[in-house]
């Protein structure tokens, strides 16, 4: 694996958390949303993370080889469906359906910071991982003095 290959694999790591922080926040900054453009409650956003997929002939070789992967991308992000909305008895609220509950968005906000310090780390840790290979390579270059 060459020095450069293991810098784009950490920046890809830090450019994929870099977006699951602003989806994060987008969820804190939500959390009271009762009615988006379409009149619904905003949903809370999750990011799906996959391995970066480049299939060229010395790629698919050094896959074989045992060797580490391309990187990271995000393949899309999705809104949770599954988790059902914060139903409040508020009858003077704007939103509030005929029996006088407001649906607010599913967006936990415990399990948001949880995220967020999830994200931080990894974001820290590609951060360490591209130092190092940048150092390594900055070494290797003094080798010749």
């Amino acid at each position: 694996m060459s020095v450069m290959n293991g810098m784009n694999i950490s920046a890809s790591g830090m450019t994929a958390q870099r977006l699951r922080l602003d989806i994060i926040s987008q969820n804190i900054a939500n959390v009271n949303t009762t009615r988006d453009v379409n009149g619904n409650p905003y949903r809370r956003k999750t990011v799906v993370f996959a391995e970066k997929d480049v299939t060229p002939f010395g790629d698919i070789l050094m896959k074989t080889a045992g060797t580490a992967g391309n990187g990271v991308k995000v393949t899309r992000i999705v809104e949770d469906d599954q988790t059902e909305m914060r139903k409040v008895y508020d009858p003077s609220h704007p939103d509030a359906d005929e029996d006088g509950y407001v649906s607010y968005p599913n967006v936990n906000t415990v399990q948001e910071m949880t995220d967020l310090i999830d994200a931080t780390r990894s974001y820290e840790a590609n951060v360490t991982a591209f130092n190092a290979t940048k150092s390594m390579a900055l070494k290797g270059l003094e080798v010749g003095k």
